[in-house]
């Protein structure tokens, strides 16, 4: 259906008058004459009484009048809805991320709610094998990865970097050390998280280069349970440090540098080099601004 012959139709409707409701749209009164002629063709019904001279409306006349309003009301909230997406008043930036990249992301989010609070960000927990293919497919707006993914179309923000540490209670006797050998890791109880990941895989191939098996003690499916293990002095554990930067500030837990393992990894945001939302390119803005890159 014509949604301007319809609002012709609802102006004549209104006003009870073609040659009114003519100066009321700003067209001539033959052009209102034929909007009308071409709804009535189309809905095989006459929507005006012609013996009537005030207008009078049929039954199915009455009837389009209290839908077509219904329509005109939805059309124009589409288009509010969509100019509120470009304005940047409205919308949802879709983020997949394990639980550790949660934590280097936070600060983005943080600016980025400051420049636009009514973008909702939606950050999912997603296996990092699955990231960039989802991001590629569009399920996903962004994901928060540690390695270069082999997908292609996909751009790369680096947002943050980390580092593997070895925590433990402050009452350990490894806590005074100011670094740790992987033999020093391999004699000690590990809690470790139960969800595999590339990230978890290149920890464990690389105790096994070094023929240093890890003795892991505990599995667990959360950080924030692994950090309480710790806590309670059930083993220590193999954590980027931001994923306990309060417990480590508060002296809760000591972060040990471990020699061969702990080195600085890039944390990079990864989304479609095309077809973004207008949400998700001012996402994209705010994570290439040179504070999140130079965030540690």
């Amino acid at each position: 259906m014509d949604l301007n012959a319809l609002k012709i139709f609802l102006a004549v409707a209104q006003e009870r008058s073609f040659s009114r409701a003519a100066a009321k749209v700003h067209r001539t009164q033959p052009a209102v004459s034929q909007a009308v002629r071409r709804l009535e063709l189309e809905l095989g019904e006459q929507l005006f009484d012609r013996s009537s001279k005030n207008g009078t409306l049929t039954e199915a006349g009455r009837m389009l009048e209290n839908y077509g309003q219904r329509l005109v009301r939805l059309a124009e909230e589409t288009e509010s809805a969509v100019r509120e997406l470009r304005d940047l008043r409205r919308g949802r930036v879709l983020i997949g991320a394990n639980e550790a990249a949660v934590h280097t992301l936070l600060p983005l989010v943080a600016r980025f709610r400051q420049r636009f609070p009514d973008i909702v960000i939606d950050v999912r927990r997603v296996p990092a094998r699955q990231i960039a293919v989802e991001v590629q497919q569009g399920s996903l707006d962004f994901g928060a990865l540690t390695f270069h993914p082999s997908e292609e179309g996909l751009l790369e923000v680096p947002v943050g970097s980390d580092e593997l540490v070895l925590l433990v209670p402050p009452s350990h006797d490894l806590a005074h050390r100011g670094q740790v050998a992987m033999e020093d890791v391999a004699r000690e109880p590990v809690v470790a998280h139960n969800d595999p990941s590339p990230a978890r895989e290149r920890v464990l191939r690389l105790f096994e280069e070094h023929h240093v098996p890890l003795r892991m003690v505990i599995a667990l499916p959360s950080l924030d349970g692994i950090k309480r293990a710790v806590e309670l002095k059930l083993g220590v554990a193999l954590l980027p440090r931001r994923c306990a930067i309060t417990e480590i500030a508060s002296g809760r837990l000591v972060a040990l540098p471990v020699n061969g393992v702990s080195r600085k990894r890039q944390v990079m945001l990864v989304c479609r080099k095309a077809h973004r939302s207008h949400a998700a390119d001012a996402f994209l803005g705010v994570a290439q601004e040179k504070p999140a890159r130079a965030s540690a």
